[in-house]
């Protein structure tokens, strides 16, 4: 049964180890470096809830500098001199960072791996609510300072803007710092092992490297791994994470005995190590899992698939004030687009295919134009190409890097998703939604069978799980699973997050098919 090594067992580890750790990896590598020359070790949790508090009270003072200037310029009158209203602030920053504390602003990086500050919105605007009440009324029944209610609503606006930026700003810094980094295992070196793998190197901006894996009976690597290391079996992992600094153990199946990994998981729990279990039947759990329990033990809640009407109205409202409004604001960029299209390549400036919608309907999606005209001439000349695209090269999803059909202004539009901007026509229309499954082609759909199906119970999106978590580098079967979770698992609360998490997604260097 595996158990922490003792100390005579882990000098003789340490030696085994040594020459694996000469050849691991280079990130691996530069992370043990970098601990080694830091006296004190600072690793994430330590480097993120640092840059958050500077990003707190620079957003905080910013706000306030702005609501000042706009003040002074005469929007509102105060009764108060500027300076008291200084210092009085000045002494509301450290009881804005023990409210911060106690709305845990700053504990879920360094646990959760995709954890960003989409998901502290909602924490900002009841923090920066609660604070500027709490502070407005004080200072009206005690009369230290009597702000005016004008500048008070300002302040409040101004510091959910600014601190939710900063916060932004924080993460962006903290990413670039191989403290961020976070050296992995994982245990289980099959199917979902590697699953998990894969994925978390999709994603740089998780800060995981993934060491190896540990498992007594691994399966052959995937293709899809760029490199597969095996660190031996399970009565070494207390091994491998001292020798490797590990901080972060995900337990992915393995073919011991439940007890075994019970005993396994409380001896790590005396390492100082962030524990990740991926759990039994997770093709069907989603992020919004409900956790009750009978007598200590833990029921995870899955909800009835069906969507209220309430839930349902609020959806359509958001779609048509958000898309009616894009519509309006963006009107100069789509002009500018469209002059562009025109003047690169001779043709229509929109591109209109049929896609199937929700209920098995059908409709018309509506993009800005980036291939050349006649392009599906050319796309069964690709076919070929296609099979060694990626995702294995997939028949389901025809998808080509470097399309030769692809214009000049196109690959702009694709790089930055520019094109997808039309769609806000279908949103309007109700044959879309901001947020939702992919709008797949007819050809695709074919391939839905099943429990999949269920995607079309919801609108297709002009964003979703599937294109903020990687696009075109996630495979059919993927998607189908991605967009399930979707609508089983949907609230009006994720969709605004994925809004929020759709332009870093598009920022990143992700490829556009």
């Amino acid at each position: 049964m595996p158990t922490i090594a003792s100390e005579s067992t882990l000098s003789d580890e340490v030696r085994v180890y040594e020459e694996l750790v000469r050849n691991t990896g280079q990130r691996t590598l530069e992370i043990l470096e970098h601990r080694r020359k830091t006296a004190t070790v600072h690793r994430r949790g330590w480097l993120v809830r640092r840059l958050l508090v500077l990003a707190d009270v620079s957003g905080l003072l910013i706000a306030f500098a702005l609501a000042e200037k706009l003040t002074v310029a005469g929007v509102y009158e105060d009764r108060v001199g500027p300076s008291i209203e200084y210092l009085a602030f000045a002494g509301m920053l450290p009881v804005w960072i023990v409210m911060a504390r106690l709305f845990g602003l700053y504990d879920h990086d360094e646990e959760r791996v995709d954890h960003s500050t989409a998901d502290d919105l909602v924490r900002v605007f009841l923090l920066v609510t609660t604070a500027s009440w709490t502070l407005w009324g004080f200072a009206s029944l005690t009369n230290v300072v009597n702000p005016s209610s004008g500048r008070m609503i300002l302040l409040w606006a101004l510091a959910i803007v600014f601190v939710t930026a900063a916060r932004a700003f924080a993460r962006f810094l903290a990413r670039r710092q191989l403290a961020y980094f976070q050296n992995a295992v994982i245990v289980g070196a099959g199917e979902v092992g590697q699953l998990v793998a894969h994925k978390i190197n999709q994603h740089r901006e998780y800060g995981i490297n993934i060491v190896g894996f540990v498992d007594d009976e691994p399966r052959s690597p995937h293709p899809l791994l760029p490199e597969f290391r095996l660190l031996g079996s399970l009565e070494r992992l207390p091994a491998v994470v001292r020798v490797f600094g590990i901080d972060r153990v995900i337990i992915a199946f393995s073919h011991r005995t439940e007890q075994e990994m019970l005993s396994l998981i409380r001896s790590l729990r005396e390492l100082d190590v962030q524990i990740d279990i991926v759990p039994r039947l997770w093709e069907i759990l989603g992020s919004e899992l409900r956790v009750h329990g009978v007598e200590g033990l833990p029921l995870i809640g899955l909800r009835p698939l069906r969507l209220s009407r309430t839930s349902q109205l609020m959806k359509r409202g958001m779609d048509v004030l958000v898309s009616l409004a894009a519509l309006v604001a963006l009107a100069p960029l789509f002009a500018l687009i469209g002059v562009l299209i025109r003047l690169d390549s001779p043709g229509d400036i929109f591109f209109r295919q049929v896609r199937r919608g929700s209920g098995d309907r059908e409709f018309r999606i509506c993009k800005f134009r980036t291939m050349a005209q006649h392009a599906d001439d050319e796309k069964h000349r690709l076919m070929d190409q296609n099979m060694h695209a990626v995702n294995g090269g997939d028949p389901r999803m025809f998808k080509v890097p470097n399309d030769p059909r692809v214009t000049r202004v196109g690959r702009l539009l694709r790089r930055t998703c520019l094109d997808e901007l039309p769609q806000l026509i279908n949103v309007l229309k109700g044959e879309m939604s901001l947020v939702g499954p992919r709008p797949i082609i007819l050809e695709e759909d074919r391939h839905v069978i099943g429990w999949a199906r269920k995607r079309l119970d919801l609108k297709p999106g002009m964003t979703g799980l599937w294109q903020v978590l990687g696009a075109s580098e996630i495979p059919f079967d993927e998607m189908t699973k991605l967009d399930y979770l979707y609508v089983t698992d949907w609230s009006l609360w994720g969709d605004l997050r994925l809004i929020f998490r759709t332009l870093p997604a598009v920022l990143r260097a992700r490829r556009a098919y």
